[in-house]
C-alpha cells in the first residue's frame, strides 16, 4: 500500500437520487459530490475499491488531492465519507474544492517522535500519552502540512506538552475554538499491580486445606 495518496479518479453522475446510488453501489461504485470554491455542486461516482484503500493511508485525510474528472483536474479536500453500518462499505464521499488564494481550515495528524529517548520513558520506565492526535489549522493551500511533528523527547514524568509548543510551519495559524492552550501529550508513571495479597490468600487456603487432612486421618 502506498505511503502517500493524492490523486483520485471520477467521473460524472447524470443520475443523481437514492435508487441510482443504490444501483452504482451494486456495481462497485461509490456515489459522491464536489462543492465549493463558488462552482456549483457536482455529482460524481468513484471505484469503491480503490477509495476503500486509499481511506487507509493517512495523507489522503490531510493533504490537497488532485481529483480528475473525465480528463480535468481539480484541487480538493476530503470532507466527509459515510460507511455502511455493518459492512466494510464506503457508501458516499465528499470532496471540497481548493481555492489556491483562500485560507482553508482543515484538520493534520500528530507525530510524534522522541518517546523511547525522554527521561520519561528511558530512564524512569514511564508512558506516553497522547490527549491529541490531530490539530486543525488554517493556512493557504500551498501551505497545508501533511502533518505536524511533536518532539516528546525532553519529557520526565508529570511534564507536558501544550499546543502553544508546537513548532508550526511558516504560513501556518491553530484554529482552537475557544480552548486557552490545550495539553496534546504527557509523560505519567505505569501502573503497578501488587499481587502480594493474592499469593498469601493461595497460602493461608494450602495451609488450612493440609490441617483439614491431618484431622480427618486422626479420626
Amino acid at each position: 500500500m502506498p505511503s502517500v495518496v493524492t490523486d483520485v479518479y471520477a467521473q460524472v453522475r447524470n443520475l443523481p437520487g437514492s435508487s441510482s446510488s443504490k444501483k452504482l453501489r451494486r456495481n462497485g461504485k461509490v456515489p459522491g459530490v464536489v462543492y465549493g470554491a463558488g462552482k456549483d455542486v457536482l455529482n460524481i461516482e468513484l471505484e469503491h475499491n480503490s477509495i476503500m484503500l486509499a481511506l487507509d493511508v493517512e495523507s489522503f485525510h490531510s493533504s490537497i488531492l488532485d481529483l480528475e474528472i473525465e480528463g480535468k483536474k481539480e484541487k480538493v479536500l476530503l470532507r466527509d465519507f459515510q460507511v455502511h453500518p455493518y459492512k466494510q462499505k464506503i457508501t458516499h464521499i465528499d470532496f471540497q474544492r481548493v481555492d489556491e488564494k483562500k485560507k482553508l481550515h482543515t484538520k493534520v495528524p500528530l507525530h510524534y517522535i522522541g518517546e523511547e529517548d525522554s527521561p520519561a520513558v528511558k530512564l524512569n520506565g514511564g508512558l506516553m500519552s497522547h490527549v491529541m492526535t490531530e490539530v486543525e489549522l488554517t493556512c493557504l493551500p500551498k501551505d497545508l502540512p501533511g502533518f505536524i511533528e511533536v518532539d516528546l523527547s525532553t519529557l520526565d514524568i508529570g511534564n507536558s506538552i501544550h499546543v502553544s509548543e508546537i513548532n508550526l510551519p511558516k504560513g501556518v495559524d491553530l484554529v482552537l475554538h475557544g480552548q486557552d492552550d490545550p495539553v496534546i501529550a504527557t509523560a505519567v508513571k505505569p501502573k503497578v499491580v501488587d499481587i502480594v495479597e493474592e499469593e498469601v490468600s493461595t497460602e493461608t487456603t494450602e495451609e488450612s486445606t493440609d490441617d483439614d487432612t491431618e484431622k480427618a486421618e486422626e479420626k
